[in-house]
């Protein structure tokens, strides 16, 4: 009788847990505009439940002459400071592949997020894509469980089902793991725009686990060495700001409706 009365209670504190779970919620828009082929500007914007960015570039000839990025809303006050490093990506040429901004500048000393974003939009205008906007969803996880879906302007895209950190479906992806290798095997098997959207929901999928703890608890950055305010020379100042993390799981529309003016003034 006890057994049964533990086993019903307990179902009961998880389900309720589970219900008070957020999903995790990311958009990403892009507007580009060119003057003559290698010639124009771009801006982007990117929200989720951590982080809310901006970034600003222009190019001619082919070649990136201004990076700029701002945060609206940032984890930590170290993250102020990094908008103004992505001005190491000038001299870069447009490249149609957004992971190509990792061979232009060191990301371990970048804004993860703003030079994702900047990668993304040069490559829209090396593309010559006026407008794009990526919606990507994760929900709560059940034990190791959880899937990840991204829509690129307003299409599914991907759909996955993970268990721990490795892809399980749809069959054609499974047995990939997020980890080691997930970059090289997306940019050489995919196709252009699915692997863009592979790394896209990548990023999300793994930063999400982020959502399973409270994160004002932590007093400053991790000294992990990974991001421009985690660098151990700046991270013990770089301050947690306390209820920066949002909860778009019922309100999902409201990612980067901020940004449309910013957007439209390219």
């Amino acid at each position: 009788m006890n057994t049964f009365y533990n086993t019903v209670q307990f179902i009961v504190i998880y389900l309720t847990n589970f219900k008070n779970m957020p999903s995790f919620r990311r958009t990403i828009q892009i507007t580009t505009r060119l003057t003559a082929p290698g010639d124009g500007s771009a801006r982007a914007a990117l929200e989720d439940d951590f982080h809310h960015f901006r970034v600003e570039l222009a190019f001619s000839g082919g070649v990136v002459t201004h990076a700029q990025g701002s945060g609206l809303r940032i984890p930590y006050t170290g993250c102020a400071s990094a908008g103004a490093v992505l001005a190491g990506l000038a001299g870069m040429r447009l490249d149609r592949v957004a992971n190509s901004v990792t061979r232009a500048t060191d990301a371990s000393l970048q804004c993860t997020h703003q030079l994702d974003l900047a990668g993304l939009a040069l490559a829209a205008a090396a593309r010559g894509i006026a407008q794009r906007r990526y919606d990507i969803a994760v929900p709560r996880r059940i034990g190791k469980h959880t899937s990840g879906r991204i829509d690129r302007d307003g299409v599914t895209v991907l759909d996955w089902h993970i268990d721990g950190e490795t892809i399980v479906a749809p069959p054609e992806h499974a047995g990939i793991s997020l980890r080691d290798g997930f970059a090289r095997w997306a940019l050489t098997t995919l196709q252009e725009d699915v692997a863009e959207a592979a790394l896209i929901l990548r990023r999300c999928l793994m930063i999400s686990r982020g959502r399973e703890r409270d994160l004002d608890l932590l007093p400053h950055a991790e000294s992990s060495g990974r991001c421009f305010a985690q660098q151990p020379a700046r991270a013990a100042t770089a301050l947690r700001v306390v209820g920066s993390t949002w909860d778009f799981t019922e309100r999902a529309g409201e990612l980067c409706a901020d940004d449309q003016a910013f957007l439209q003034a390219v």
